[in-house]
């Protein structure tokens, strides 16, 4: 049996145990990296650790930091009640603002887990407060950011629009950004129906308005607004890391009101922190070994073109759910090439088909995206939540690949 094969039955062990028995499936990862690593891979300690990502880790921590200390002075009771205010107390469409406004923040050049990191505490705040599924939540507010995230000023956008170029292949920036907004778009109104949106309907303040102290502002609030204000500054105009500028933040507003802040190290979702971390260092050592060009490179083989297109876009969805959006497409586009090149395939239809079979799995709770939302969830049980966003992330993976291929792909566009 080849190392690359048995690295996947590892991770599928890996599953089998998180779901069966009581362990953070973090800690499963981490012992798994360890002996795969070491056993299957001939790693030293250094390349496992390679995979270690630490830029996630200081978002996930930096992030919720900020946000307990928001929660603990009232600040997110704050903002909740202005989103209420803004659409005149219309319950149901407070969903539809945080897609929106994510959708925004990537199109204009976010981020996408930076867009998520901003809104998601807000969103999630709010749905805990109204009783809103934080699964429709979360979902509207990552769908939102990946709507948004091919424009063609956006990263995502940028970085998709010069694979292709540096391919020599036929592009189409703006069908690019309207495919992945329709698609998000479409995702989203499933998700409104199917988890209680159109139940939210009538519902306004009138019947879940709470005390005025909730709507007033504090110093301390008003210099958590600011903190926020200069996080999203920070992260858009200057390109500065979300996650140290969100402890930064955190610090400076502990400093000040130490009262406010005192228990908000310990709300940090360290469980979270600790699950996440190691599934991603244990894909890093599947990145390193190459298990994930080897599973590509097989499907590059196969010679029935429109075949090896949805089986690179299953690729593409699955990977991505654990792995970078971005590093997955800058690999997987130039596979595509050798059969792009017999005509049988339209190369603007594929480009967009991996591009958004890439991304919209973000909502899997091992990806940046999935896990900031889980992050950011209040008054529930964190357990379920997780078991919610990873049996949503599989039904995306094994929806949407099939939809975008029929509907991008199997036509010719391009």
């Amino acid at each position: 049996m080849s190392a690359e094969l048995i690295s996947i039955l590892v991770l599928v062990v890996v599953f089998l145990i998180a779901t069966t028995r009581s362990i953070n499936m973090g800690a499963l990862a981490f012992a798994a990296a360890f002996g795969v690593g070491e056993l299957v891979a001939d790693m030293d300690a250094d390349g496992i650790f390679a995979g270690f990502p630490g830029d996630l880790f200081v978002v996930l921590v930096g992030v919720t930091y900020l946000f307990a200390i928001a929660r603990a002075n009232g600040t997110t009771d704050w903002l909740v009640h202005a989103a209420i205010r803004l659409v005149r107390g219309r319950i149901a469409l407070i969903p539809w603002v945080m897609f929106v406004i994510t959708c925004a923040l990537t199109a204009i050049g976010a981020v996408s887990p930076a867009a998520v990191a901003i809104v998601a505490p807000i969103a999630l705040s709010f749905a805990a407060q109204h009783g809103i599924s934080p699964l429709l939540m979360g979902g509207m507010v990552v769908h939102g950011a990946q709507g948004g995230g091919f424009s063609p000023i956006s990263i995502y956008g940028s970085i998709v629009n010069g694979i292709v170029e540096r391919e020599q292949l036929p592009g189409n920036e703006v069908f690019l950004f309207l495919a992945s907004l329709v698609v998000n778009l479409v995702i989203a109104g499933i998700l409104f129906v199917l988890l209680g949106g159109l139940r939210l309907h009538g519902q306004d303040t009138a019947a879940t308005e709470e005390s005025g102290d909730a709507a007033r502002l504090t110093p301390a609030r008003t210099a958590t607004l600011v903190a926020l204000v200069a996080l999203v500054v920070a992260v858009l105009a200057f390109d500065l890391d979300v996650g140290l500028c969100a402890i930064t933040l955190a610090v400076l507003l502990s400093a000040c009101w130490p009262e406010d802040s005192r228990l908000a190290v310990g709300a940090i979702a360290w469980p979270t922190v600790l699950l996440i971390c190691g599934v991603l260092t244990y894909v890093g050592v599947l990145e390193e070994m190459g298990t994930i060009a080897w599973a590509g490179e097989r499907v590059g083989d196969i010679g029935v073109p429109l075949l090896a297109a949805v089986l690179l876009c299953y690729i593409g969805a699955l990977i991505s759910a654990f792995a970078s959006s971005v590093g997955i497409m800058g690999a997987l586009i130039p596979l595509a090439v050798p059969f792009l090149a017999q005509g049988e395939i339209g190369a603007v239809g594929m480009v967009a088909a991996l591009a958004v079979s890439a991304t919209v799995v973000d909502v899997s709770p091992f990806s940046t995206n999935g896990a900031l939302v889980l992050a950011a969830a209040t008054d529930v049980d964190r357990d379920r939540f997780f078991r919610q966003l990873m049996v949503y992330g599989g039904i995306v993976v094994a929806a949407v690949p099939a939809a975008v291929w029929l509907v991008l792909v199997a036509p010719g566009w391009g």
